[in-house]
């Protein structure tokens, strides 16, 4: 009787995640936003002709719905559409590298200061502190200061100043977890601490490492803007959201989509994943 009790509130565990997920609209609609963006960014120049560098020097400043460019043009003639889909994808790109790197490292400092304590876990988390306590921006800004700016060189930026929530919250994870019964079976059983680590318990932190992951998607994408924006992200003439911002100051009064339109790509990006963290968080939460 137990055993199929057992069973039924496992197999019916994803589905009251499910239910809980689609109980929140905001969610479904950060998810539909990015899918469509991310879509819009990737596969439209591959169906459509759009080259985002290429001047008209005719049509400067051409406002939306007007001389053929569906959001105009910018101050050289461009259009602002192809530069927008340019700029998204390398906003993107970045934005899920450094996710990915950042929550590679988090979770390896994480993993290590939870499970292994004492001595070595107090040094990883007092270095992890001490890289919280720096305004994120400026920290970012100094470090591009020594590097040459492009899209690999601001991933490593963003992801080496975005690991530490995720190595804290991974580090809280891994604290509570390693006296548990199957951990203390593996070792028991002779398993190594590495073993340990990965196989047992990394499953079961791997809900709070998602919803991170997610969230740092929105960071980074917003930190590479902050830094195009203030000219040591991506160089023109390559597009990205940040610099568009830039280029357009200028023009607030005179042509004002041009700071509008990245702008709302930006934000709504940025909502977006913030609207499917919260999703997730309420997925995944068995306390729901």
């Amino acid at each position: 009787m137990s055993v199929a009790s057992n069973t039924a509130t496992d197999a019916s565990a994803p589905a009251g995640g499910l239910r809980r997920l689609f109980r929140r609209p905001t969610a479904l609609f950060g998810a539909a936003a990015i899918l469509i963006m991310t879509a819009a960014a990737y596969l439209m120049p591959l169906l459509v002709h759009l080259d985002p560098n290429h001047i008209d020097v005719m049509n400067r400043f051409a406002p939306p719905l007007s001389g053929g460019y569906l959001f105009g043009t910018d101050e050289l003639g461009r259009d602002v559409l192809a530069r927008l889909l340019a700029g998204g994808r390398i906003s993107l790109t970045i934005g899920f590298a450094a996710m990915a790197l950042s929550v590679i490292i988090g979770t390896a400092v994480g993993m290590i200061a939870g499970y292994r304590g004492g001595v070595i876990g107090a040094v990883l988390m007092r270095f992890v502190d001490a890289m919280m306590a720096f305004p994120t921006v400026f920290l970012v800004l100094a470090l591009a200061l020594l590097v040459k700016p492009g899209v690999a060189s601001t991933t490593v930026l963003i992801a080496a100043t975005s690991w530490m929530t995720v190595a804290r919250l991974v580090e809280g994870q891994y604290r509570s977890l390693r006296h548990a019964e199957y951990a203390a079976a593996a070792r028991t059983c002779g398993a190594s601490g590495l073993r340990i680590m990965i196989v047992e318990l990394l499953p079961n932190a791997a809900g709070a490492i998602i919803i991170a992951a997610t969230i740092n998607v929105a960071r980074a994408i917003l930190l590479e803007s902050y830094v195009s924006y203030l000219g040591y992200g991506i160089q023109p003439p390559m597009a990205s959201w940040g610099n568009m911002l830039n280029n357009a100051q200028v023009y607030l009064t005179s042509a004002p989509w041009l700071a509008i339109l990245p702008g709302l790509a930006i934000t709504i990006t940025v909502t977006s994943f913030n609207f499917i963290g919260d999703g997730l968080r309420d997925m995944l939460d068995p306390r729901s």
